[in-house]
């Protein structure tokens, strides 16, 4: 497992001084291991170097302990490994990270949710240096095409039909000095998701990943598109994004690490290889936040009185638009 580490660049359009310490994340990409014990003295040493450079907080891929199990549909009994948000595998591993080292820990879990369904929540999870649940959200949106047909595992997270919190709670721990928003993998593909989570105040967004090949066209490298994207969204809602994927063959899909931590002005800090286990650390200058949208100031000039059709129910009849035809989604 190699370790890369990355300090903060300068701003480039800092018209305050900043009075704000650099706050030093990592995350830690892995290959997924059928052996739990080998599979948690992995993940355990990379939060361990992690911690060992400085990082103040660090954070894992998606569905950390698991197999990605979405490659293929789902059977009869699909929640059949999932776990308690707080006293299960993944929890204990974090909170045990996080009381040895002193650093807040990041991680995420496929979340049991009893229901006639079986199908659970893809969720990530925030643990203080005290072994404390500081905060906990449940993924979005849910893929439903081939090689990641999560919709037969996953239930998607809160919104307001629901009647249940906030779907882009931002945090804003004691101790860490930043705030966070906890997002996961398919959400990192919408900007409304970004937006969201920069309008709540967050600094700092976290998605955990798990995301590959194509089986159905492997040919297909989608990686500097998912990059694209995601630094994309850093750039139009001012936000610093930290992107721990996974690696490795499981089932049809073969994951392509580089994971990466980017700034609001679209600067990858720091990138992992696609195919080796590695840390990343990173210091964050999180007033380049300030910075940016200073001089871009996209927050102050929107115009939510034309974005209704944005917020309007989705038309399955027409989901590419009004004129285009409806199509089958590749399975």
């Amino acid at each position: 497992m190699i370790t890369l580490t990355a300090t903060a660049p300068e701003s480039l359009s800092r018209s305050a001084e900043s009075t704000r310490p650099p706050l030093r994340v990592g995350l830690v990409q892995h290959r997924w291991r059928p052996d739990a014990t080998e599979l948690v003295r992995a993940l355990r040493d990379g939060i361990d170097r992690a911690a060992g450079a400085g990082a103040a907080l660090v954070c894992l891929p998606e569905i950390t302990l698991l197999r990605y199990p979405a490659d293929t549909p789902a059977g009869p009994n699909p929640g059949e490994s999932a776990e308690d948000l707080t006293g299960g595998p993944t929890f204990a591993l974090a909170a045990e990270a996080a009381r040895a080292n002193g650093v807040f820990v990041h991680a995420s879990l496929y979340e049991k949710a009893p229901a006639e369904d079986g199908l659970g929540f893809n969720t990530a999870i925030l643990v203080t240096p005290s072994g404390e649940l500081a905060g906990y959200t449940r993924k979005l949106h849910i893929p439903i095409s081939a090689g990641y047909y999560e919709d037969t595992y996953f239930r998607p997270g809160p919104g307001p039909a629901t009647g249940q919190a906030d779907p882009y709670p931002v945090y804003n721990p004691e101790g860490l000095g930043a705030r966070v928003g906890l997002p996961t993998c398919w959400d990192e593909w919408f900007p409304e998701v970004a937006r969201s989570y920069s309008l709540g105040g967050a600094e700092i967004v976290v998605y955990p990943t798990a995301i590959g090949s194509e089986p159905v066209f492997p040919a297909f490298d989608t990686q500097p598109l998912w990059q694209h994207v995601i630094v994309a969204n850093g750039i139009s809602s001012g936000l610093f994004m930290v992107v721990p994927n996974r690696i490795g063959d499981e089932g049809k899909v073969s994951f392509y690490g580089s994971s990466f931590i980017s700034d609001p002005f679209g600067r990858v800090l720091v990138q992992a290889p696609r195919d080796e286990e590695a840390v990343l650390v990173a210091d964050l200058d999180l007033d380049q936040r300030r910075d940016w949208l200073e001089l871009f100031p996209f927050l102050l000039t929107r115009r939510p009185d034309t974005y209704a059709a944005l917020t309007a129910p989705v038309d399955v009849e027409q989901p590419y638009g009004v004129g285009h035809e409806a199509t089958a989604v590749v399975k």
